[in-house]
């Protein structure tokens, strides 16, 4: 994309929809550009919000996780995959009990929703990015699967960026799942066209005045894939030139990180 056309690309964008683990951190560590590209957004009368596939938390501790960064925002800016499966399931399976692998914070956010939940007869399995997962979980979850209970994934990520590399994700957990069981479960975040829906209807905007900023080819980008909505790619997570190059998917625009991309703005 040529200069004049990234500008005036840039210019319909309303709202920056960012990742965070990769994007604007890692791990607990923010990096030392990420205040100046937000402060950057609001100075060109522009907005953001956050939307994260990591499923291991909710949104009350993103918002804590953040404000320690020095990053505050009302709650409605915040938003995670964990919304979007729970709309959905509101939706198809109301009054219906899950059994949920997950995090405490993960099943709270179903019991807050007013999920049951239930590990000896429920009528769905969910997996999401447990980090408290045990072996015990895991024969359960295969055990309603073969029993043709339905399953679900909260978000497709095979690994989750930290300070000294990466641990496995919902994706993985899945992945082993699968090849236990022969079921491949639906996903709910990045990439699902559930996720799209999820962000234009709590943004407001039309795809056109979006961008999702993200570092992760296959759930970042991939969920602008074929839209209006734009798509940015940032080198400062999972993505390596190699994989960038031998991607089908491809962004909108590559910058190394936030820093370059707040010249851009």
């Amino acid at each position: 994309m040529d200069r004049d056309a990234l500008s005036a690309r840039l210019k319909k964008i309303k709202m920056f929809v960012l990742d965070m683990d990769g994007t604007i951190y890692l791990g607990n560590s923010i990096f030392p550009f990420t205040l100046r590209f937000l402060e950057q957004v609001k100075h060109v009368g522009k907005e953001f919000c956050f939307f994260t596939n990591n499923s291991s938390k909710n949104r009350e501790a993103y918002l804590q996780k953040l404000e320690r960064m020095g990053i505050s925002i009302p709650p409605e800016k915040m938003m995670i995959s964990n919304g979007v499966i729970l709309e959905w399931l509101l939706r198809n399976h109301p009054g219906e009990r899950c059994y949920v692998v997950g995090t405490p914070l993960l099943e709270q956010d179903f019991l807050n929703a007013g999920i049951e939940l239930d590990d000896v007869a429920p009528d769905y399995v969910v997996l999401g990015f447990d980090t408290t997962l045990t072996y015990e979980k895991l024969s359960k979850a295969c055990a309603f699967i073969r029993a043709g209970k339905p399953v679900f994934g909260v978000n497709p990520d095979f690994n989750c960026p930290v300070e000294n590399g990466f641990i496995p994700d919902c994706g993985s957990i899945a992945a082993l799942v699968k090849a236990s069981t022969g079921v491949q479960c639906e996903f709910f975040g990045k990439p699902s066209p559930h996720t799209l829906s999820y962000l234009l209807e709590h943004t407001g905007c039309r795809p056109e005045e979006l961008a999702v900023i993200g570092d992760r080819l296959y759930t970042d980008i991939a969920v602008a894939d074929g839209t209006e909505v734009t798509s940015i790619l940032v080198m400062s997570g999972e993505t390596t030139t190699d994989l960038l190059e031998s991607s089908e998917v491809k962004p909108d625009l590559v910058v190394h990180d936030l820093e370059e991309l707040t010249k851009l703005l």
